[in-house]
């Protein structure tokens, strides 16, 4: 009796723990269920979004989405032989089974043990269910267990064709792409809906292992199992066999064989790669967790403009490829030169004096067999790399030829940059980072080099000279030989563009003319603490950074020898032609979730703090430059870029001819090379730069600021003022004058320096006080008193018999000079005798 009590009571304690277990594993079965109902539905499942970019008129520019790139697209826009790939290559049953098929796992079972392929045991739906609930790089049966119970959920809970749409759209199909319409854009460059019978079954063989049978790495593995998934179709009664061989000729007649295989982010359409690269780096910094960024679907409101882009990547396309035809013609003269001459003397003179050393003919050898290499043998070899899948040889040879060839390239090809501001907003409307971005080339040198500036620097510390009052547009500075001593007593002796002077110049020649030693004289002026720090406020540089960058007090400083990024260049000229207020260039507007909800606004964060700066944020005053601005204006009409002014003339509708106002300066390093041009008009501002991205090599006589940046600053700036208003450069209320003075004198002119004057701007209270006493002597019969007067009044200044101060030295000045009244009040030659006429030096020479 108490045997069958004991026995009961184990029975029932067995019972009791069973049905506990049970239970719990019903519970848990029916609250995942249920789980499944209340958080996973087909239209709107949280799945990974691309982050879009848009430019400032809202058209898409590019798509963020590096190794997730998912675009969705419903079933019925896709062609019919889609599916029916798919279904033939993974699931032939997949309408009639209930999410999962014995037979499948069976035969996968006995594949697994045997070690033969015999296919996969997975369905669709536990390939998707896998995909969504569980980590499917597990290898392990409960893994197996998970994926089966999963794939029943959802066939309880969705239709088959749901469960397609949501594979389709959700599954990997290699490259860094996530769905089949982000698939076909990165394998073959158009959209799902276009897809052909052999591209559909480049798709779904790139579901089992697309690393495998990648086409662009492995086109011959591709191209037999694309084979086997077509044939497939045909027996099942899909496509036709003629249907089939068209689609499968068509297809790999136009492959691109010399296309290599990178991330779907390299790969994206993009119509703007060096700002999108740009952007996508901003938005690392103000974005934590960079991979929330190729997923979160955000939508990015950029500052960009596409017609300005498109323009500003013709023409930088364009003058590089210009720029290095032109430097391989001289190289090539020189090399022939040194070939044909010296070459053949060197080995004469190594053979009649037993000097091995000085032969060079070994290297004759060796550049001649590096150019055969690079234009026959590294071709030939690249393909035969990808047709018969020797990897290796493509990676271990051919790659360590180019590292070196890379390396001997930047010292040899010349690069360019360009960025374009938006003057009275900061926006970044078009930038290009170098030749071409691509996996090799992704160095932005519009925000990243940091250069020599040259002449263009010039321009900076001269706004000091005119800010100091110790200078004016038509100061008279000597341009003649001159040997400066720098803080520790050594000479430092600057020489002009071609080594030539002139004599006494004005400022304003000076400048326009790219003249260094006068430039050199006006930095002496005013010191080199107040130059730098003149300039650094311009460049918008902060002190953290300044110990890099060479703002070293001395002569050299005043040719631009120190370093600055193009970006920051762009931004001091864009002050200048803002009037003097700070610009801060910008790339993002807002950033908005996939929502639409602003979640970032970097412009409303940099318009506060320029509000937080209050009178700081006026870096230089109104009226110095503006005075600045028309100096730079005679660059462009009668300068270094003289042969550009005409490129900002326009018609309009009536056919009415206009000018749009543009100023700017050119610039060229020492030894040629770096050739810059930096300019700007009411509306932009925009900096190019042409040089090398290894420095030391001399881009030759022919190519400097004015030769090669100048032109492709022309082009750009005429192309994007089409059809804009004409809008003059602000003028400040008060503060500033125009006068008309005597060219030679800087002075006030007297009737005998017609021929002679030059009318420019003046801070109030710096325009000339003097009347010039170089032309006082020459002929003045028939000028009135009232041509004098009109002139004078142009000066700012007025001839009158009133007794007060400035007017009556003005009449002194001009009795000093030997004119008289007469009775009819025109001008009688001088009863005394004058100084021989002195005359102004012919000027129409470039110089840089």
């Amino acid at each position: 009796m108490g045997k069958i009590r004991k026995s009961t009571v184990i029975w029932v304690s067995i019972l009791f723990f069973t049905a506990v277990c049970t239970g719990s594993l019903l519970g848990w079965g029916l609250s995942e269920t249920q789980n499944i109902k209340n958080s996973e539905f087909i239209m709107s499942f949280d799945t990974a979004l691309p982050t879009k970019l848009l430019d400032i008129n809202g058209e898409l520019i590019t798509e963020f989405a590096s190794d997730e790139k998912r675009e969705i697209i419903s079933m019925n826009k896709l062609p019919p032989h889609m599916i029916d790939a798919l279904l033939t290559r993974e699931d032939r049953i997949f309408y009639s089974h209930k999410g999962f098929s014995f037979k499948a796992v069976m035969r996968a079972v006995v594949g697994k043990l045997t070690g033969r392929s015999l296919g996969g045991g997975s369905t669709l739906t536990q390939q998707i269910a896998g995909t969504l609930y569980c980590d499917r790089t597990e290898m392990s049966i409960m893994r197996k267990i998970k994926e089966l119970w999963w794939a029943i959920q959802m066939e309880r809970r969705y239709s088959k064709n749901e469960i397609l749409e949501l594979y389709l759209n959700k599954i990997y199909f290699g490259g860094g792409t996530y769905g089949v319409n982000a698939a076909s854009k990165y394998y073959f460059g158009h959209s799902a809906e276009e897809i052909t019978p052999a591209e559909a079954a480049i798709l779904v063989i790139q579901l089992s292992n697309p690393a495998f049978y990648n086409p662009f790495d492995h086109p011959n593995r591709a191209m037999e199992r694309q084979k086997d998934v077509l044939s497939a179709m045909v027996k099942a009664g899909y496509i036709t066999q003629a249907e089939s061989d068209e689609s499968f000729d068509n297809f790999w007649a136009d492959f691109d064989y010399t296309r290599t295989s990178s991330s779907a982010y390299l790969m994206r359409d993009d119509k703007a790669p060096w700002f999108s690269e740009y952007v996508r780096r901003e938005l690392g910094n103000l974005i934590y967790g960079s991979q929330s960024i190729y997923t979160s679907g955000f939508t990015v409101n950029t500052t960009l403009n596409l017609s300005h882009q498109l323009a500003a990547q013709e023409v930088m396309d364009k003058y590089i490829k210009e720029g290095n035809l032109r430097y391989q013609r001289e190289h090539s003269s020189r090399s022939d030169m040194a070939f044909n001459t010296y070459i053949p003397m060197t080995e004469l003179i190594a053979l009649l004096f037993n000097l091995p050393g000085i032969k060079v003919s070994e290297q004759r050898t060796e550049a001649v067999a590096n150019a055969t290499y690079l234009n026959e043998v590294n071709p030939v070899l690249d393909i035969f790399s990808l047709m018969c899948g020797l990897d290796n040889l493509k990676v271990s040879v051919i790659n360590r030829a180019n590292a070196k060839t890379k390396k001997e390239n930047e010292k040899t090809t010349i690069e360019g940059t360009m960025i374009s501001l938006e003057n009275e907003t900061g926006y970044i409307t078009a930038l290009v980072g170098g030749s071409k971005f691509d996996q090799e080339n992704q160095f932005i040198r519009a925000t990243q080099a940091k250069l020599q500036p040259g002449s263009t620097f010039k321009p900076l510390y001269y706004t000091e000279a005119i800010n100091s009052r110790k200078f004016t547009p038509t100061s008279i500075i000597s341009d003649t030989p001159v040997v400066f001593h720098t803080a520790d007593g050594k000479p430092y002796i600057p020489q002009n563009f071609r080594g030539e002077w002139i004599g006494n110049v004005p400022l304003y020649y000076a400048l326009t003319h790219s003249m260094n030693v006068p430039s050199l004289k006006v930095l002496d002026g005013i010191g080199f603490e107040a130059a730098i720090n003149r300039a650094v406020s311009l460049l918008g540089i902060t002190k953290e950074e300044l110990p890099t960058r060479g703002f070293v007090p001395g002569y050299p400083i005043g040719l631009g020898a120190c370093s600055v990024r193009p970006v920051e260049l762009a931004r001091a000229y864009s002050v200048i032609a803002s009037g003097g207020k700070a610009v801060t260039p910008m790339a993002i507007r807002t950033v908005e979730d996939r929502n639409g909800n602003v979640i970032l606004n970097p412009e409303r964060d940099i318009r506060q703090a320029q509000q937080a700066k209050g009178e700081a944020a006026q870096i230089i005053s109104p009226q110095t430059a503006f005075v600045m601005t028309k100096l730079l204006e005679q660059t462009v009409q009668s300068g270094t870029l003289g042969v550009q002014s005409w490129k900002f003339t326009y018609r309009n509708d009536n056919g009415v001819k206009y000018t749009m106002p543009a100023a700017g300066k050119t610039g060229t390093t020492q030894n040629w090379a770096d050739a810059w041009t930096s300019g700007f008009t009411p509306y932009y501002t925009s900096t190019f730069w042409f040089g090398f991205d290894r420095p030391g090599q001399s881009l030759g006589l022919k190519i400097t600021g004015a030769t090669l940046a100048g032109y492709a600053w022309g082009d750009y700036m005429r192309e994007i003022h089409r059809n804009l208003l004409v809008k003059d450069f602000p003028q400040p209320l008060e503060g500033v004058i125009q006068a008309t003075v005597c060219a030679t004198t800087g002075k006030i002119p007297t009737p005998a320096c017609d021929g002679h004057l030059t009318t420019q701007w003046y801070l109030q209270g710096t325009q000339p006080t003097e009347i010039c006493n170089v032309h006082s002597g020459s002929s003045t019969s028939g000028l009135s008193i009232a041509r004098l007067k009109t002139e004078l009044y142009k000066s700012g200044q007025h001839l009158t018999e009133k007794i007060d101060s400035t007017p009556l030295k003005l009449n002194l000045d001009f009795l000093k000079s030997g004119y008289v009244y007469s009775e009819e009040k025109e001008i009688e030659e001088p009863k005394s005798t004058v100084q021989e006429e002195q005359t102004m030096p012919d000027y129409n020479y470039l110089m840089e």
